[in-house]
């Protein structure tokens, strides 16, 4: 945090890449940052939901640059690096939020060409934007990734096995970049589990349930941002 930013701005002049920005929590998580300085790229295949997101952001002065991009595409992220790097040096906050949610189903019974469509982006395109971003984030002061999980990823439920271990890769995956970059620069890396929240995903996932009873994104969104004001230690995990 640079010692001039205002204690109602701390993060101005940071840069935050924030996927899955066009709704829910990864929209939240956008706008929290951006009313605390942060420039925020925002990420996402929904442009209307991320001009909204961005009109919000502006609406309490902050600013932000919106990058249209569908993770599970080709080159999608490399060609996103590579434009960032084009304008700023260094990233300061890689926000994972973005994720896919396969039908409930059996192990016998999963979707294959769903359980690809989770693969890929809940693992490969996490990989891809640890690879693409690390030298970016390597030149922040005090660069930080936090990656949204899931109680699933670590405790296996049934009927949920095509999108639980998909998050336990995840997991595994930010764990051992974690321990790679702790001796060698100042990236940190963060697991957070939101927990029950009123989300598109979670009412896909339990139709029956009254939204009214579950905490809203914001909720998550702001420890996320104390999170990262705190600081925190490498490998952190924290349950919202």
């Amino acid at each position: 945090m640079s010692e001039s930013a205002p204690q109602d701005r701390p993060f101005e002049g940071k840069l935050a890449l924030v996927t899955g920005s066009s709704r829910g929590i990864g929209a939240e998580t956008a706008k929290s940052l951006g009313a605390a300085g942060a420039h925020i790229i925002l990420t996402g295949r929904d442009v209307k939901a991320l001009e909204a997101v961005e009109d919000k952001i502006h609406a309490v002065g902050g600013s932000s640059t919106i990058a249209p991009l569908d993770l599970t595409e080709p080159d999608s992220i490399s060609r996103l690096a590579s434009a960032i790097a084009g304008r700023w040096d260094k990233l300061d906050f890689l926000v994972i939020s973005a994720a896919y949610l396969p039908t409930l189903t059996p192990v016998t019974q999963i979707d294959q060409k769903q359980f690809g469509v989770a693969i890929t982006t809940n693992l490969l395109a996490t990989q891809a934007l640890l690879a693409a971003f690390d030298p970016m984030l390597k030149r922040a002061d005090a660069g930080r990734v936090i990656g949204l999980t899931s109680s699933v990823g670590s405790t296996a439920r049934a009927y949920w096995s095509a999108y639980g271990s998909t998050k336990a890769a995840f997991e595994s995956l930010l764990d051992s970049y974690a321990q790679e970059v702790e001796k060698i620069g100042g990236v940190k890396v963060a697991i957070v589990d939101p927990g029950a929240t009123r989300t598109g995903m979670r009412a896909k996932a339990y139709p029956g349930e009254d939204p009214a009873t579950l905490k809203t994104p914001d909720v998550v969104a702001e420890r996320i941002k104390d999170l990262l004001i705190a600081d925190f230690a490498t490998s952190h995990r924290m349950r919202v």
